[in-house]
């Protein structure tokens, strides 16, 4: 298609990057027809909700700003002139355009544009470059910037671009670009426009919601926008990820300083919430390890001891941690094969005479029928579940393990002590005060087995402060 002759080059401030819940700080359009600038638009807008400290410090719009600027509503009139008739142009375009139509679906209207988006304008023209954000094209090209991350800096840099590609391209590559930067994938039709290009490329915590408000799924990812994106991949399958994708009515997303923090927060949001499409969401049986009772005349007694909620320091003698009896019940099947025990013996099999049926099948030494001593079957008993026992706590005390992300700048200090999660807080002074007077250890098997994996990280572990170090 040919390049239309009315445009309008559109970049937004905004509280956050989720169109629903987010509302916008300040608008630029530059209107182009026949090629030429027609006008310039540019101003503040009254979010009505405080700015976050942290986008406040990127854009350099603080809420003394926009206290006495228009609200959306007074500036609607305005913004719909501008726009009208005109193809809508941004860097990720859809995340603009799904503020913008959000905006005007909150005042009972409603608006339709054709969009290009001139992120893929970049990789259609410039398939060999990787990187194609705004600091990118900035850098590649030489662009003039006098205010970066304000919305009229930004569009600058944008008609600067189109009019690079309009001199450097001929008109027959540039048009088909064109064509392809305003081809868009499908999105789920029952989700607000724009909420999925407010995803951040950046870990955090995903909620999917349907029906009547219900909790469908929690995941987490390194990178939000892509797991997500992969997610809604899937509209047009058969099978469950097909059925999930389809059901989605809403989505919540939490971005967090780390991965670390996202697996924290998925456990946690996993439990309170209980969506039906994670199979962790299945209602488990409290955590428990065994600890055994060797008696000289009876069969050594096996005891289930509760560990939710407990302290590690206070355990004596148990061995392993184990979700439920079920659980607990399998891995001394499994050590009974692998070490030649009685499942008798172990209250496993129900009483009687003679060969077990381990035994039978050649699994048993022969405790049950006089070929072995039972000290000798008991001690290996305690041999084998020596090897599943809670692993030792690495450090002398209390650690501290520091996130910062590359994205927003946020910061997560986690604090951890035998395998339990004290807390977590975003900043020194708040360290300084968990530090000071920590909460009581208790244990939790999903944080331990997710601790287990995080520090056998070599690199993890070595990012890890102790706690007196720490402040």
């Amino acid at each position: 298609m040919p390049i239309p002759d009315t445009y309008v080059l559109l970049d937004l401030e905004t509280t956050g990057a989720n169109p629903v819940n987010d509302r916008i700080t300040e608008i630029a359009v530059i209107r182009v027809e026949g090629g030429e600038i027609v006008e310039r638009w540019e101003t503040l807008v009254n979010p009505q909700r405080p700015i976050p400290p942290f986008i406040q410090q990127i854009i350099g719009i603080t809420d003394d700003m926009v206290r006495d600027a228009p609200t959306f509503a007074e500036l609607a009139p305005r913004v719909r002139a501008l726009l009208d008739g005109a193809v809508f142009v941004a860097h990720n375009a859809r995340f603009d355009y799904g503020f913008i139509r959000n905006e005007f679906m909150r005042l009972d209207g409603d608006f339709h544009a054709p969009v290009m988006c001139t992120v893929k304008l970049s990789r259609a023209l410039f398939p060999e470059h990787h990187r194609h954000g705004l600091d990118a094209l900035i850098e590649r090209h030489g662009f003039q910037c006098d205010a970066r991350h304000r919305a009229m800096g930004d569009a600058e840099v944008l008609w600067q671009f189109l009019q690079m590609a309009r001199e450097r391209f001929p008109a027959g590559v540039l048009e088909r670009a064109w064509d392809k930067a305003m081809k868009f994938p499908e999105r789920p039709p029952q989700l607000p426009p724009g909420i999925l290009e407010g995803l951040p490329d950046a870990p955090g915590v995903y909620t999917f919601f349907g029906d009547e408000d219900a909790a469908l799924y929690v995941g987490r990812s390194a990178s939000l926008r892509a797991r997500v994106m992969e997610h809604f991949a899937a509209l047009e399958r058969k099978g469950r990820d097909g059925d999930l994708a389809r059901a989605v009515r809403r989505l919540e997303w939490t971005e967090t300083a780390g991965e670390l923090s996202a697996a924290l927060l998925e456990i946690d949001l996993q439990r309170r919430l209980a969506p039906r499409h994670n199979r962790s969401s299945v209602p488990a049986e409290a955590a428990c390890g065994l600890r055994v009772s060797l008696r000289r005349r009876s069969p050594p007694q096996i005891q289930r001891v509760p560990l939710d909620g407990t302290d590690p320091a206070d355990w004596q003698d148990v061995f392993g941690a184990f979700r439920g009896k079920r659980e607990a019940d399998a891995v001394l099947r499994e050590l009974i094969a692998a070490y030649g025990l009685c499942p008798r013996r172990l209250g496993l099999e129900p009483a009687g005479t003679g060969a077990c049926s381990a035994r039978k099948a050649g699994r048993c030494a022969g405790v049950c029928s006089g070929r072995e001593s039972p000290e000798a079957h008991d001690e290996r008993l305690l041999g084998a579940l020596a090897g599943v026992g809670v692993r030792p706590w690495p450090w002398d005390g209390a650690v501290v393990f520091t996130e910062c992300s590359a994205h927003s700048g946020a910061v997560s200090h986690q604090v951890f002590d035998r395998w339990c999660h004290l807390g977590q807080v975003d900043s020194d002074l708040a360290l300084a005060e968990l530090l000071a007077a920590p909460p009581a250890r208790r244990f939790d098997l999903d944080v331990y087995r997710l601790l287990q994996r995080w520090f056998a990280t070599p690199a993890h572990a070595d990012a890890v402060r102790p706690a007196g170090e720490a402040v």
